[in-house]
Formats: C-alpha cells, sequence, structure tokens
C-alpha cells in the first residue's frame, strides 16, 4: 500500500484490529467504528446481486470506479471479525482458548504436558 492509493480491496486487517481492541478494552468505540466500516461496505461496495466488489477510488464517491471483483478474504476473514467483533458470546471463541492464524481461522490452544 502507497501512501497515495485510493483502493479498497475489503481486507481484513482493520476489522482484526478493532475486535482484538473491542475485547480486550470493551470500549464501545471500536464497534462503533466497525459498525461504520460495515455500512460503507455496504454503501459503496455492495452489488445488486448481493456481492460486494472492491473499490478503485475511494475519494470520488460519485465514480467510485467498481472493479468487479470481491477476493475470498473478505468472506473468510473481513466478514468473521465483522461478525465475532459484534457478538456478545466471548465463549464463542474464548481468546483464552483460541488463537487465529493468518487467514482467520481460530486454532485450540493445546494445554502442556508435563
Amino acid at each position: 500500500m502507497q501512501p497515495a492509493d485510493r483502493h479498497n480491496l475489503l481486507r481484513p486487517e482493520t476489522v482484526e484490529s478493532l475486535f482484538y481492541l473491542y475485547r480486550f478494552t470493551k470500549e464501545s468505540k471500536y464497534r462503533d467504528w466497525g459498525w461504520e466500516i460495515l455500512q460503507s461496505f455496504n454503501k459503496h461496495s455492495r452489488v445488486p446481486s448481493g456481492g460486494y466488489t472492491s473499490i478503485g477510488n475511494v475519494r470520488d464517491p460519485s465514480n467510485p470506479a467498481p472493479r468487479d471483483k470481491m477476493e475470498s478474504f473478505f468472506l473468510s476473514e473481513t466478514l468473521k471479525y465483522l461478525f465475532l467483533l459484534f457478538t456478545n458470546d466471548t465463549e464463542l471463541i474464548s481468546l483464552d482458548k483460541y488463537v487465529f492464524n493468518t487467514e482467520a481461522h481460530p486454532l485450540p490452544i493445546w494445554s502442556s504436558s508435563s
């Protein structure tokens, strides 16, 4: 990513960070920011068929230049972290019992055997 980049590829890193920040602090601002992101996805990236597309120019709402491409990580990571950000069931995937790999798959934390 470059400083002048104008695209949005629907990547998960920001909402992943918001998920962890909310889980550790319980500060509602992280959910608020996640909600704003989700609303922006729905407003600017959703396509009539029901899917989502990355956009080429986030700085021009009148011509966002849809790219006609939804990467698989949007479903497998971005939306998963948004779901986890908004669920009140912290035991669903407890961070004391699971760790996420780089593809947002929860892996159980094994206890060490003596």
